[in-house]
């Protein structure tokens, strides 16, 4: 586990404003409510504990709201996270990536971990029977990215970061952050040039989903749009493990990819 505690986490914070990795907008977003016990469960493995010189942060938060259960989607989002978490392992670089999976509602089935120690997803540990606080935890998963590559930075390792934020529907129940507050961190990371944030809205037929992420700050080029099959909603999976693959091959290929969306 990381040695870094709540106070750690505004620390790491604080360090990103000051280097201007964070303007005031994205620093308040992250610091208006205490996120630091939840951004702490994340973090994961130390710094110190990583033998590479650059690392690939991949960070995937699957909806557990009742509708996907009640769609019947449950078992099609655990093979989802499982095929993003496979093409990673096939790939070339697998031992400098590092994944992590929170749900929706906030439970961490992975703090940042190397991918052979990743837990995979089924139906004893992801149960889809809460509600859409979108925003209140992509804030909280946004913040967990940029401290941990922030961790990363402060110690000389260079790092990219790619993040898929699933949902079947537009936010519901967020307390403490609005789509706006999503929207000055995913600015923040966009700006630094070495973050893609992107993000998939299974159709529910009535969500603009369009609209939802891009309120978010998410560019339309990183937003996946299936239907309601399961064939549908695998193959957007697919499109993005694709794009999380060509990020680990180095900071080139991110360039590129982070240029052309998904549509390369």
């Amino acid at each position: 586990m990381s040695k870094a505690n709540g106070g750690g986490v505004q620390k790491l914070f604080e360090d990103a404003h000051a280097e201007g990795v964070l303007s005031p907008a994205g620093l308040q977003a992250l610091t208006v409510v205490d996120l630091g016990a939840q951004i702490q469960a994340g973090l994961g493995i130390h710094v110190d504990d990583v033998q590479a010189s650059e690392i690939v942060l991949v960070t995937v938060m699957p909806d557990d709201s009742g509708s996907i259960s009640h769609s019947g989607h449950t078992k099609t989002v655990c093979d989802g996270h499982n095929l993003v978490l496979d093409s990673l392992l096939a790939s070339q670089q697998k031992d400098g990536v590092l994944f992590h999976t929170r749900y929706l509602n906030g439970h961490v089935l992975n703090p940042f971990r190397p991918l052979e120690d990743v837990v995979r997803m089924h139906s004893g540990n992801y149960t889809a029977d809460m509600g859409t606080p979108l925003y209140d935890q992509a804030v909280v998963l946004l913040g967990t990215v940029l401290a941990k590559a922030q961790e990363f930075s402060g110690n000389g390792v260079a790092v990219r970061t790619v993040t898929l934020l699933i949902t079947d529907g537009a936010d519901q129940g967020s307390q403490k952050a609005r789509a706006k507050d999503v929207a000055a961190v995913v600015k923040d990371l966009h700006r630094v040039e070495n973050h893609i944030v992107a993000a998939m809205g299974i159709d529910d037929g009535v969500t603009d989903f369009r609209r939802v992420f891009q309120d978010m700050g998410i560019a339309d080029r990183w937003i996946l749009t299936p239907g309601q099959s399961a064939q549908e909603i695998r193959a957007a999976f697919q499109v993005f493990s694709q794009s999380a693959v060509r990020v680990s091959q180095g900071a080139a290929s991110f360039s590129r990819t982070a240029l052309g969306g998904f549509g390369r």
